[in-house]
């Protein structure tokens, strides 16, 4: 207010100077004006003109209805479960809300209603705008995959869609903990994801043996809350070899389609490509882990924390319809993501006590802490792996 009274009274002076000064003086008036106040030259002009009100400089109300959201005091509370969130997009962290935000003040406090029913009503356009200034950039991804040609005639190509209205149906794929180089052995971690349902499983694996890759798939069968169905793989030698063709096809009961997709189409996975980065590099990085010693560590995190936060607690958002017009290709999603756990919940083909056993273990969950425990591991195997790479430097 001062300042304006101070503008108001020193536009008056330069008035008294404007009127019949030289072209010369004018000018420097006018650059005066223009480097205290701020303003564009044209508006400087019209002011000491007189063709513009002086009014013009005192504060005027914005037009519109008033705020909504409270910029400041939204954001502490929404940035705390965007990051345990694992940053996710403006979307699917509006359907997330109202399953982290009754689990919060177990661990930031307690939370005022008002707040907490503004958080929840926001969209998420309003979302992505708060979030905007503390957004990150992520890395580039690297792959590793080597074509397995030995079994290519044998494993028939999936061109057509899964049946994406039955849980059971999965992809596979595997993910180099290779650092900047693929030579030597190295963890690998094998990624499994339900096409239908979004539920993903990963554990972790020592190189790409097939014996070794074998045993985790057994290890993740066993725990999946629904039969596998059908399994569509790259085409790595991992997957295209005769353990795994027996261990699926050459069953008594319900045989396991087995199909590869199409060399160099990553698209063709695309539901478990997404999930490499999701569930495995944003936990462990691009580190290069080549010490066996964390791989149990690493699978404890995805048996437990990791499984059950991805499927229980983070929305995911499915593409439903797509359609190509001439060079354009128009793709439909689903309005509210929903988390695996809500998929299988509405599911028709799923046994009822099944939905009830997960739905008895949901109740025993706390995103939050769930959280924490998985921080406090990965703190405590990412020191091992620092240990390890020390130990190996200094033997160099």
């Amino acid at each position: 207010m001062a300042r304006q009274l101070t503008m108001t009274l020193y536009l008056k002076h330069l008035k008294k100077q404007y009127v019949g000064a030289s072209r010369k003086t004018k000018a420097h008036l006018l650059n005066e004006l223009c480097r205290l106040g701020g303003y564009h030259r044209k508006y400087a002009i019209g002011l000491l003109s007189g063709r513009l009100s002086e009014m013009k400089l005192s504060s005027k109300r914005k037009r519109g209805r008033k705020k909504t959201y409270y910029q400041i005091q939204l954001l502490a509370p929404l940035k705390q479960v965007w990051f345990a969130t694992d940053q996710m997009c403006g979307k699917r962290l509006k359907a997330a809300l109202p399953l982290w935000l009754p689990f919060y003040g177990s661990a930031f406090g307690a939370l005022d209603d008002k707040l907490k029913s503004q958080l929840t009503a926001m969209s998420s356009a309003t979302i992505d705008r708060i979030l905007k200034p503390i957004r990150s950039q992520y890395p580039k991804r690297i792959g590793g995959t080597k074509p397995g040609s030995l079994l290519k005639k044998h494993i028939p190509i999936k061109t057509d869609q899964w049946n994406e209205s039955r849980p059971g149906f999965f992809e596979a794929d595997t993910v180099a903990h290779c650092g900047t180089s693929l030579m030597g052995e190295f963890v690998w971690s094998l990624t499994f994801t339900d096409i239908c349902t979004g539920w993903t499983e990963n554990r972790a694996v020592w190189g790409k043996g097939a014996r070794g890759v074998l045993e985790k798939i057994e290890e993740i069968e066993q725990r999946l809350p629904f039969p596998i169905l059908g399994f569509d793989s790259d085409n790595g030698d991992e997957f295209l070899n005769w353990h795994l063709v027996h261990y699926f096809t050459e069953r008594e009961k319900n045989p396991v389609q087995f199909t590869r997709s199409r060399p160099y189409h990553k698209d063709d996975n695309a539901h478990v490509e997404q999930k490499n980065w999701t569930h495995v590099r944003q936990l462990f990085g691009y580190y290069r882990i080549e010490n066996q010693e964390v791989i149990e560590l690493m699978n404890d995190v995805y048996r437990n924390e990791c499984s059950l936060l991805r499927n229980y607690f983070y929305p995911t958002i499915k593409l439903i319809d797509k359609e190509r017009v001439n060079a354009k290709v128009i793709k439909r999603f689903e309005k509210t993501p929903k988390t695996p756990y809500q998929r299988i919940m509405e599911s028709e083909h799923i046994e009822q006590a099944t939905k009830d056993k997960l739905t008895d273990i949901r109740k025993t969950l706390n995103p939050f802490e769930l959280k924490k425990s998985m921080e406090f591991k990965l703190k405590n195997i990412f020191s091992k792996i620092d240990l390890h790479l020390r130990g190996r430097n200094v033997a160099i």
